[in-house]
């Protein structure tokens, strides 16, 4: 898939905003530890990958009610769905200089993941959290994603690389008093 830059200012992929607060001493501190002892900005790409992967659960795996959209809030409160822990490693990685975007798929909902940029080219990673059936792993040498879009069901992936987050997404996110609200209200396409 030939992925779309939505700017072509690279410098929008550093960028800190209301969601992804890499400024916010949460972030800053959660990239610090995640960075100690890498060798490389490749090796703490992968180290944050499977933090924010592993550490921090999918609220729908775990059970948790809340709803959580802003990166340092996902780091505070240890939960969120794909789009939260996609906004959670965008910061992380972002926090470290790593040009990252974020970036979607159409399933019956839209699924949130993120992309970054190594060597002149996007790789995307998906954040999500494994499970029986979902193993998604860092990759930089083909795509290691929870998720493989069907075709012939209307699934897809888009290739448009988001700056920041889709506004449908985020106002679902902001509006959703708890997951189950939420549940009903995610964005179906894009």
């Amino acid at each position: 898939m030939q992925m779309i830059q939505e700017t072509a200012d690279l410098s929008a992929y550093l960028a800190a905003d209301e969601v992804i607060d890499h400024h916010h001493p949460v972030v800053r501190e959660t990239a610090a530890r995640l960075a100690r002892g890498v060798t490389d900005s490749y090796d703490y790409a992968r180290v944050a990958l499977e933090f924010v992967r592993d550490a921090i659960p999918h609220s729908q795996d775990s059970g948790d009610p809340r709803v959580t959209w802003r990166a340092s809030d996902v780091l505070a409160q240890g939960t969120g769905i794909c789009y939260a822990k996609a906004h959670a490693l965008a910061a992380l990685l972002r926090a470290e200089d790593i040009p990252t975007a974020l970036c979607y798929q159409k399933f019956e909902v839209v699924h949130g993941l993120v992309a970054v940029r190594f060597n002149g080219a996007w790789h995307r990673q998906d954040p999500r959290g494994n499970k029986p059936g979902v193993d998604a792993q860092f990759s930089l040498d083909g795509e290691r994603l929870a998720f493989t879009p069907d075709p012939a069901s209307n699934e897809m992936d888009y290739p448009v690389l988001y700056a920041a987050p889709h506004p449908a997404v985020l106002d679902a996110l902001r509006d959703a008093p708890d997951r189950p609200h939420l549940w009903q209200t995610l964005p179906t396409a894009l």
